[in-house]
């Protein structure tokens, strides 16, 4: 298998930058009159996988299937099965992060051989960056990929993102991390990525990165599509959006539609 980063420059090349998620939030499913169960559960990532199939990344959130417990589960591995089989690539939204056994047991979940593992998957690196290396081992053996938490625009954020290490912020020394293990790699673009929110006031540089950037928050956030060129110096830029599309449900076509939309607002980024 292609390291994950050459087959998100490709898929991106061919359908487009943006990531649309699959958030199936209590109050989506009831506004889609479906039930708050996993058969609701399941209606609504069935109905996600066919008008996102076009696509080239989706990103589903893990939490919202997590709170159905084992059943969650289910509806989750298969829902990324059915992405894959539609020739999508997989990002499960999981933000994980701990340190020792329990971080390659969390690798080997979402990163290795198990019926969860996605084509790439978040990471936690606020434990310091040096606990990520058994799943950045794990990912980069099976072919897959890591984004790692930078820069978020959540309001609690900064007061650790930016607090200062040495010369750098804590955000901007996770990305020169990110940075290293991608040139290390050696290819054109690195299968480690960053996650940087659309609405960050001041934008770490991405410049030498050398692998993707996936930005939250463009839409029903308050970041802009048209805003997002030159970002922070990055040269693969993934903008994702989820309520900003799923509002649009829950009748496939209009969920397309939606999320067609904002591909082509983002396209001018591939």
């Amino acid at each position: 298998m292609d390291a994950f980063g050459q087959r998100l420059a490709a898929a991106v090349a061919e359908r487009g930058p943006l990531c649309p998620g699959i958030d199936p939030h209590p109050e989506l499913l009831r506004a889609w009159g479906l039930t708050v169960d996993p058969d609701g559960l399941a209606a609504f990532s069935d109905i996600c996988v066919t008008a996102f199939a076009g696509f080239a990344m989706v990103k589903p959130q893990v939490a919202f299937f997590e709170a159905y417990g084992s059943a969650g589960f289910a509806v989750l591995e298969r829902t990324m099965a059915a992405l894959r089989e539609a020739g999508v690539l997989v990002l499960a939204d999981a933000k994980r992060g701990d340190i020792g056994s329990t971080m390659a047991a969390y690798a080997a979940a979402w990163a290795g051989d198990s019926p969860l593992a996605a084509d790439a998957v978040t990471a936690s690196p606020y434990l310091g960056f040096g606990s990520l290396q058994p799943l950045l081992d794990t990912a980069a053996a099976h072919g897959r990929g890591v984004f790692v938490l930078a820069a978020t625009s959540n309001p609690e954020g900064p007061t650790v993102q930016r607090a200062m290490a040495g010369s750098r912020t804590v955000a901007q020394s996770v990305i020169d991390s990110v940075a290293e293990v991608n040139r290390a790699a050696g290819k054109p673009t690195g299968s480690v990525g960053v996650v940087v929110g659309a609405t960050v006031s001041e934008l770490p540089d991405l410049s030498a990165l050398g692998g993707p950037v996936l930005v939250p928050g463009v839409g029903a956030q308050g970041g802009r599509a048209d805003a997002l060129g030159g970002f922070g110096g990055a040269s693969l830029v993934l903008p994702t959006v989820s309520r900003e599309v799923l509002r649009a449900g829950p009748v496939v076509a209009d969920l397309r539609a939606a999320a067609e939309r904002l591909r082509d607002e983002v396209a001018y980024l591939a």
